[in-house]
Order: structure tokens, then C-alpha cells, then sequence
């Protein structure tokens, strides 16, 4: 993944990274990118597995680093013309 913009990576596995959203719409807003270029939800396949299970190591992660659990959270991925980007990437949103 090339870097477009400048970010504070929260945290870092070998095949994603995730960061606060540039632009967020909520008042947390973390962006799971992965590392690999995957164009859309579509374009996944079985080989990308370990890249799926990585976004959930990280999700966990930051919720409970974040101490999201009782305030609820959203892990949400657009597609088609909802997707503003041609990278698959993860919301993990929150009202905290």
C-alpha cells in the first residue's frame, strides 16, 4: 500500500494498518486498510483470508484498547458507488 496521505498508524499487522479517518463522519472514525491492493469487497478470494482475519485481530484490538464495548461500535465496508476509493478498506465507527 502506497501512502497517499499522512497518517498516525493506531496499529499494524503484515498485511493491514489502521488509522484515524482524514475526513471521519462520526466521532470515531478508524479506517483497517489492507496492505495489499484488493480493489473491492467483490475482489476478495479465499486466498485473502489471512487479510480478512487480520482486519478482525485489529477490530478486536482497537475496541477493546479503546474501550468501545459499552459504548457500541460498527465495523462497516461500502461498495459499488458507496465506495469512494478503489482499496477495499474497513469502517470501525462509534457515538463515543
Amino acid at each position: 500500500m502506497a501512502p497517499l496521505l499522512p497518517v498516525n498508524k493506531l496499529y499494524e499487522t503484515e498485511a493491514v494498518v489502521a488509522f484515524y479517518h482524514p475526513r471521519p463522519s462520526y466521532p470515531l472514525h478508524i479506517l483497517i486498510v489492507p496492505k495489499r491492493a484488493i480493489r473491492s469487497l467483490l475482489d476478495l478470494s479465499e486466498a485473502d483470508t489471512p487479510v480478512l482475519g487480520d482486519v478482525v485481530v485489529v477490530a478486536q484490538h482497537l475496541v477493546r484498547e479503546l474501550h468501545l464495548e459499552a459504548a457500541g461500535y460498527r465495523i462497516m465496508v461500502n461498495g459499488g458507488p458507496y465506495q469512494d476509493v478503489g482499496q477495499i478498506h474497513f469502517h470501525l465507527i462509534s457515538g463515543v
